[in-house]
């Protein structure tokens, strides 16, 4: 069988793949249209987020038979259309689910502790205490949307503290020992933490806005590790000067398809984005909360182990 990889990965994918007997090409740099002209001799096909992979894509992948996803989700990849021509869509969740966990952790316990805005202050030769008294997580309840790979493993790694974890979930029965499943009603009314943990879907995109804010009970702190257009930024915004949320750990933003760098211009910067980046209860990340140095080889080996499972 043949592989074509589109994205530069761990090494381990390729020399356990060819080690396997499969014959790997390597393209970093062709356009899609190249990709596209030539994907009907191949197999399978290894990509990360260098493309989308839509329905003028697949109809010309003919003997396509997979295409492996080194990441957590498969929003780039036309499901649907895959599953109608029999090509096995293989994603790796399992291997930074647990970067994920630590890194909403992180932000978190940053938040609670005034970390970032301390360190600022203190390399500038200021020196307040009183201003930078933080708050205790023990005690608290942590809600998560989403109770996957990733959901779990943020409440696997709060089992060290004295809080109540809660996760709202279409999928019913996901409870274990470190979470409750309730609906969403209990969450909104119980909650002091929100964590997101949803992959992009219909149902999640612009999930967070004002409506969905207001109902909850209690003034609450919110972490998004997961899809930034699970939240309208303008609605999180205006939520943070009213003090319905109280600080916000945002892994990913609804900027991220554009041009990141060009937002910084003075007349692309949004608004809404501008606060944010002003704001001394908000934490940012450039969507690196699976990106460390261990997950890398871990989301290759998934991969890797998932394709022999299936196909050797």
């Amino acid at each position: 069988m043949k592989i074509i990889h589109l994205d530069k990965n761990h090494p381990l994918l390729l020399n356990q793949l060819n080690d396997l007997g499969f014959t790997n090409d390597e393209d970093y740099t062709s356009s899609k249209k190249e990709i596209e002209a030539k994907i009907n001799l191949y197999d399978g096909c290894i990509i990360r987020s260098r493309f989308s992979i839509d329905k003028a894509f697949l109809d010309r992948a003919t003997n396509l038979k997979f295409i492996g996803r080194v990441g957590a989700g498969l929003e780039n990849i036309d499901c649907d259309n895959a599953a109608t021509k029999n090509i096995e869509l293989i994603a790796a969740p399992e291997g930074n689910r647990n970067a994920v966990g630590e890194h909403s952790l992180a932000m978190l316990l940053s938040l609670f502790n005034k970390l970032n805005r301390a360190d600022k202050e203190v390399r500038n030769g200021i020196w307040l205490r009183e201003e930078n008294r933080g708050i205790e997580l023990d005690g608290k309840t942590v809600g998560l949307i989403g109770y996957g790979n990733m959901g779990k493993s943020f409440a696997k790694k709060l089992r060290g503290f004295d809080v109540n974890v809660l996760c709202y979930d279409i999928k019913p029965g996901v409870s274990d020992e470190n979470c409750i499943q309730v609906s969403l009603s209990e969450l909104q009314e119980r909650v002091d933490v929100l964590s997101l943990h949803t992959p992009q879907t219909e149902l999640t995109k612009n999930m967070v806005n004002t409506g969905f804010i207001n109902g909850f009970k209690k003034n609450f702190w919110l972490i998004n590790t997961a899809r930034g257009t699970s939240v309208v930024t303008k609605d999180l915004v205006e939520s943070l000067k009213a003090g319905k949320i109280l600080g916000a750990g945002l892994d990913v933003l609804e900027y991220e398809k554009t041009s990141f760098e060009n937002l910084f211009s003075d007349d692309k910067m949004p608004e809404a984005f501008k606060y944010l980046i002003n704001s001394e209860n908000v934490i940012l990340s450039p969507h690196v909360a699976g990106w460390t140095i261990e997950s890398k080889g871990k989301l290759a080996q998934t991969i890797v182990d998932k394709i022999k499972a299936k196909f050797c």
